[in-house]
């Protein structure tokens, strides 16, 4: 389901089979790509709804999904075989493939387009590579079962760690943990904003609010049910979340710390990655 972000409404339908989960932006090709678990699927779909879907298929457990926009390539983590497919932007074709560890989920590409994070759930890891040659860069040990990643704006990474309850920091540059933060119960997924983080708590149908300078904890703001993808918009002015068991977008005001409208969505929204498109939708 397609929202007009200024005033809640769907704006269109698209069918995607396989409960998609995953799911990445892609505006310099006004496209937005998503992956279904189930039917092992990687979609690319039109933004404004002309022209063409296309798909090819990731014989595996494909869940998490990211851009490297400078340089036309997707990457897509195999929950099942501990690896990241490379996959050409345009064509869809692998490109190669990057190894892991254990259920990789969440996966990000740094803003500088230098590096490439997996949270490597079953590893307790995040795996860091070069984007510019694919070589692994770093592994390093984190919370228990990393989910979601991110990238704050300086190039740090922020793991949200389910089995800790925690957000673990990691400076890639230096291959360490640099940080901790608590959190709700369940972090799944990060997104920055107004010089904050925001991680979704699962099981507290909360977004835990944290100084990203200082790890010091904020506050906690009250979503949906069971929030999963948490993004920012383009002017960094709101953060959506995603609320799977109660079929809404939360929309949050990152400098005030409370939500400010609440859209209907289709069934079981999940919207792991990011999923925010310029121009409101």
């Amino acid at each position: 389901r397609v929202i007009d972000l200024d005033s809640g409404a769907e704006v269109r339908r698209v069918s995607v089979p396989g409960n998609p989960a995953g799911v990445a932006v892609y505006p310099a090709a006004g496209a937005v790509f998503t992956v279904s678990p189930e039917t092992a699927t990687l979609r690319r779909l039109p933004i404004d709804g002309a022209g063409e879907p296309a798909e090819a298929q990731l014989p595996g457990h494909p869940i998490g999904i990211a851009v490297d926009s400078g340089r036309g390539r997707v990457f897509v983590s195999d929950w099942d075989n501990a690896r990241v497919w490379v996959v050409d932007a345009a064509s869809l074709a692998v490109l190669g493939e990057l190894i892991t560890g254990g259920a990789p989920a969440g996966i990000a590409v740094s803003p500088d387009g230098r590096w490439i994070a997996t949270a490597d759930r079953d590893a307790d890891q995040v795996s860091v590579f070069d984007a510019a040659t694919l070589a692994l860069h770093a592994r390093v040990a984190v919370g228990v079962h990393p989910f979601g990643i991110s990238f704050d704006p300086s190039g740090r990474i922020f793991t949200a760690d389910v089995g800790s309850n925690a957000v673990s920091v990691v400076d890639p540059v230096a291959r360490r943990v640099v940080g901790a933060i608590p959190t709700g119960d369940r972090p799944y997924d990060i997104a920055f904003a107004a010089g904050r983080g925001f991680v979704t708590d699962q099981y507290d149908d909360t977004v835990t609010v944290f100084d990203p300078a200082t790890f010091a904890p904020l506050g906690e703001i009250a979503v949906g049910e069971y929030p999963e993808g948490i993004d920012v918009s383009g002017d960094g002015s709101r953060i959506y979340v995603a609320n799977w068991f109660s079929n809404t977008l939360s929309v949050i005001d990152p400098e005030a710390m409370e939500v400010v409208a609440e859209f209907v969505t289709g069934d079981g929204p999940r919207a792991f990655g990011r999923f925010i498109a310029p121009g409101g939708d």
